[in-house]
């Protein structure tokens, strides 16, 4: 018999992170939850140049170095962006 899980819709989003050398934002897929847990300590983050992990929407951790964005936000993602850590790929 095949095991089938239930797969719960959670709104998509992504933490974009504008470099301060310039160059295209990255995009990073994240949970609502992460992406609820994450914004309102954007602002700080950029500002104090912390460091901090962030788990992407496949699970995977990646750590963001603040002290070298210039920009951080969190939007939902155009239907089409290429983002790090999206559960489709």
């Amino acid at each position: 018999a095949r095991r089938t899980e239930p797969v719960v819709a959670e709104a998509r989003q992504a933490l974009v992170l504008h470099l301060a050398g310039g160059g295209e934002p990255v995009w990073v897929a994240v949970s609502g939850e992460t992406a609820e847990e994450l914004a309102p300590r954007l602002a700080d983050l950029v500002m104090t140049g912390g460091i901090e992990t962030v788990t992407a929407a496949d699970g995977h951790r990646a750590v963001v170095n603040f002290h070298h964005v210039a920009f951080a936000m969190i939007v939902p993602p155009p239907p089409l962006a290429s983002t790090y850590g999206n559960l489709s790929r």
